[in-house]
């Protein structure tokens, strides 16, 4: 453990109390001490301190450690952006230090996200990726003839005919074209086309 622990034997004495004994906290300090963490039985919770140079670098270990397990991250100096690396890394949420941690670690308990209000400010006016609809409507006119043979049904084979290039040719343009689009698959293309009116 590092300079939490003070923090998380407290919670470990008055979790099990609030809720039946059904939750075990245990502390992360850095990623070395991970795996002794998850041995049976496995905690409901584990605790990662942000302030430790290897915290988020922790939260990735204690998620491919115990992936069912909820990993929350201790707050560092507030640094939004280290807390949004923690919760891509794994975290569930992100919990204040002192007396101000056990509701919202109650809470995280119950299933819900743990998510202090500057990071949800910061997360909420994030430019939005854009959508496969307006994506759609910036393509230019190659691109829509193809969308629209791919919506139609058409093969591989028929589309290199129509277009006259190579099936080659073709796979290149439609990944390129899924990719443009933001989709993965040509019946997730062809459902764009649609909702887009390009057929």
């Amino acid at each position: 453990m590092s300079g939490h622990a003070p923090l998380v034997r407290g919670l470990e004495q008055s979790i099990p109390e609030v809720t039946g004994g059904r939750a075990v906290v245990a502390g992360a300090g850095d990623g070395s001490d991970v795996a002794g963490l998850v041995r049976e039985p496995v905690p409901d919770l584990i605790l990662v301190d942000l302030m430790s140079s290897a915290g988020v670098a922790a939260v990735a270990a204690a998620r491919a450690a115990a992936p069912k397990t909820r990993i929350l991250a201790l707050d560092g100096d507030g640094d939004p952006a280290a807390e949004l690396e923690a919760l891509r890394a794994g975290a569930s949420g992100i919990l204040p230090r002192g007396d101000e941690a056990i509701p919202p670690l109650l809470a995280a308990l119950e299933g819900w996200a743990v998510v202090p209000a500057p990071l949800l400010a910061s997360l909420v006016e994030r430019p939005s990726r854009p959508t496969a609809q307006t994506a759609a409507a910036q393509l230019d006119e190659s691109d829509q003839r193809l969308l629209r043979l791919i919506a139609t049904g058409s093969s591989t084979s028929e589309i290199a005919g129509v277009l006259h290039v190579s099936d080659r040719t073709v796979k290149r343009l439609t990944a390129a074209l899924l990719r443009k689009l933001h989709v993965s698959s040509r019946t997730e293309a062809a459902a764009v086309a649609g909702s887009a009116g390009l057929v």
